[in-house]
């Protein structure tokens, strides 16, 4: 008989596991709704869960578990990405807030649960630690959805790996998340640290700071902020008042030491970062000022294997090849050297994407910044560099008097392109396709200015 393990761990019945806008919701109403729903749910395998409205989410995701579903969770809701999900899982359904959520496929909106019959809950209901409940997505070099398998005694023990890590098992916090829940980040840091971590979520999704400033006054200390570089950056720079914070979450790209220092002190509150990927889920953790060392999570480890470092054991899928450059150390520790994807030659000269990044995002006046490598060459055959740079009060003379004191020449852009806005995603992450995109449309293929 396969063992099984409890759909919420670290909560009594009685417990409040999420915050709305009525108020607190108790796992007992939680576990109510969830079989509500189930019932509700149309047939097939197959669940897209796009509901924004995280309760929204974990109420369909729970109801997915108790109905033999499987959630498939994509990093994009593109056409493209939907129609090769729809194509590749026969039958699936959608979940969502409002009708149409996923044009050309059956779904539900999500219903009003208060005037559906609801069970008693007098018990809690347990699963295989075998079964596949969940398949996150990520887009793979090919641009289309590659799918990664989630157990649940897998994401079980991913949420008390990182709780643990947080110190919220000894002091569980209320969350608010500026990230969606489908995405690895969102779902392991908002959501199975609630289900087995003890902690409680709000179910808004707030994006602009005064809605983060919002959404953190309507729930109780101790609470933490789970976000990224880019949403933490426009928080502090609208220089709101901010609730008191016991813990700030960021993960998605490098947080600067400068960023980390700025938001502990607006905060009141520890910022730590969080190292993972959709392929191995989250991996380890560090407080950003206390150093560039990373700490693993336990019972995870590491291995070397020529350039290609591989992680397993605890909550691990299987054994993972990782996309950075890692350079152990003792205890658990170690240290990242980018991504073998940043490395970037030019002229038989060696650097990465996150190091020139890091320079031009650390200039005064630069509110967001990116450098870009194009596939095409220069006029002298040489691939030029191109950075995009969000900096209302500079002149392109004095950002690269800036970066010429920080980078070798051969690493400065040509050209500087300044825009209002980056095409980040809802993650705050910049896909290479949307860079690739503002490049075509700002300097045009084939330009070689040197």
């Amino acid at each position: 008989m396969n063992d099984t393990l409890p759909l919420i761990g670290a909560h009594g019945l009685d417990d409040v596991f999420a915050w709305r806008a009525q108020g607190a919701v108790r796992v007992r109403e939680f576990l109510a709704d969830a079989h509500a729903l189930a019932a509700r749910l149309p047939e097939g395998g197959w669940l897209l869960n796009v509901c924004e409205d995280r309760y929204h989410f974990a109420v369909g995701f729970a109801a997915g578990l108790l109905a033999g579903k499987v959630s498939l969770q994509p990093s994009s809701q593109s056409p493209e990405t939907l129609q090769r999900l729809a194509a590749d899982y026969p039958g699936v359904s959608w979940l969502g807030d409002r009708p149409g959520a996923v044009p050309d496929l059956p779904g539900l909106v999500f219903p009003d649960l208060s005037v559906q019959p609801r069970p008693e809950i007098h018990d809690m209901p347990r699963l295989d630690a075998e079964r596949v409940v969940a398949i996150l997505f990520t887009s793979g070099s090919t641009g289309l959805p590659q799918p990664h398998r989630k157990t649940w005694g897998k994401l079980v023990l991913n949420g008390r790996a990182e709780a643990t890590a947080l110190g919220l098992m000894q002091r569980p916090q209320s969350i608010v998340g500026t990230v969606p829940i489908q995405h690895s980040y969102g779902f392991e840091s908002t959501f199975l640290i609630a289900l087995h971590g003890g902690c409680q979520f709000a179910a808004g999704k707030p994006f602009y700071p005064q809605d983060i400033v919002a959404a953190l006054d309507a729930v109780p200390r101790p609470r933490m902020l789970v976000t990224t570089p880019f949403h933490l950056s426009a928080l502090l720079a609208s220089e709101l008042p901010l609730p008191p914070m016991d813990l700030v979450l960021s993960a998605t790209a490098p947080l600067s030491p400068d960023l980390a220092r700025r938001a502990e002190e607006r905060c009141g509150a520890p910022v730590h970062e969080i190292y993972g990927s959709t392929e191995s889920s989250a991996l380890a953790s560090r407080r950003t000022l206390d150093g560039a060392a990373w700490r693993l999570m336990e019972a995870v480890h590491l291995e070397h294997e020529g350039d290609t470092t591989y992680a397993s054991g605890g909550h691990v899928e299987g054994r993972v090849p990782l996309a950075d450059i890692i350079e152990s150390g003792t205890e658990g520790c170690f240290l990242l050297h980018g991504r073998h994807a940043d490395l970037i030659n030019i002229a038989g000269k060696r650097t990465s994407l996150a190091y020139l990044n890091h320079q031009i995002g650390a200039l005064p006046g630069v509110v967001d910044a990116a450098f870009f490598l194009p596939d095409e060459l220069g006029d002298d055959g040489v691939t030029r560099l191109t950075a995009f740079v969000v900096a209302p009060t500079l002149d392109a003379r004095a950002l690269m008097a800036g970066l010429r004191q920080r980078l070798d020449a051969i690493f400065l852009p040509r050209p500087l392109v300044f825009v209002e806005a980056l095409p980040r995603n809802s993650t705050g992450k910049l896909p290479r396709q949307a860079l690739q995109a503002l490049y075509t449309e700002k300097v045009g293929p084939g330009d070689g200015r040197g």
